[in-house]
């Protein structure tokens, strides 16, 4: 495009499609009739800009942005580049809006345009990340793993890990559903023949009973010092409050009492003082 005319904030650019402005910044300078190649994107405002900076990813091609910010009835913004941020359509993203992405998630996303003819960024379909994985060749039972989400589900959650591996986390290795694009970490419980890994969001059980210990005893100091639960208490209300197994419960309880922290008393847990 050229540029037709500059003014405090802007070079108002011109080219045979139309006009748009181009925000002045410290790394570039121009002057009238200059020619300058620029990107061209709907803002959050609706209004075309022009940047001299290229996105991570393009109408042929994917690539990883940052979410800057998720708005209900809308979707979600992805930053492509420093000052590049494009709509993900809410029609691109989970029905379930607990799912959505939020500030500081990351997408693969690709471009293109919608019914109104605007460009906008869609999240890759699970199918589209076969290109990335690798073969998890090395993979220990019980490594630690990080990864990102990118299919969330009430049954399962699908990661690429860091290393680009293919993370299956089943709905019963995870306190609750993870949203698109979240950062996870967990650990390798099976490295299956395709060289795909199932990944637990929990730690090993003894780890998890010093977790749980830990969970009810802040509760309790929560709570003044007494609480309704005890051994005997319904597994459905345990779950409810504290989100963990009767099983793991009672360890945990068990554990605080035999470090002398609580006792069980009338079907109530009592934390005991100077303990």
């Amino acid at each position: 495009m050229t540029v037709e005319s500059i003014d405090t904030s802007a070079y108002h650019l011109t080219n045979d499609m139309g006009k748009v402005a181009l925000m002045k910044d410290r790394h570039i300078s121009l002057a009238e009739k200059d020619t300058v190649q620029v990107f061209l994107y709907t803002n959050k405002t609706g209004e075309v800009v022009a940047s001299t900076e290229l996105p991570t990813a393009s109408r042929r091609m994917f690539g990883w942005g940052e979410i800057v910010e998720s708005i209900p009835n809308l979707g979600a913004f992805i930053r492509l580049h420093t000052d590049i941020e494009i709509l993900v359509s809410k029609d691109e993203l989970p029905e379930d809006n607990q799912l959505w992405p939020v500030t500081e998630d990351h997408l693969y996303v690709h471009l293109q345009l919608d019914k109104k003819n605007r460009l906008t960024a869609v999240p890759a379909k699970e199918s589209e990340f076969n290109d990335l994985y690798e073969f998890a060749a090395n993979a220990e039972l019980n490594d630690k793993v990080t990864g990102t989400v990118i299919r969330p589900g009430e049954e399962g959650t699908v990661i690429i890990t860091d290393k680009r591996h293919r993370g299956f986390i089943h709905h019963t290795e995870r306190k609750k559903p993870r949203r698109l694009g979240e950062k996870v970490e967990g650990r390798i419980i099976e490295v299956k023949e395709d060289g795909t890994l199932n990944i637990s969001l929990f730690p090993m059980k003894h780890e998890r009973m010093d977790e749980d210990a830990q969970l009810i005893y802040d509760y309790l100091q929560l709570q003044g010092g007494t609480i309704p639960f005890s051994n005997k208490t319904d597994h459905e209300d345990v779950r409810a409050t504290f989100d963990m197994s009767k099983s793991a419960f009672k360890r945990a309880l068990g554990r605080l009492m035999k470090e002398g922290k609580v006792k069980q008393e009338d079907g109530k847990t009592i934390l005991l003082e100077d303990k």
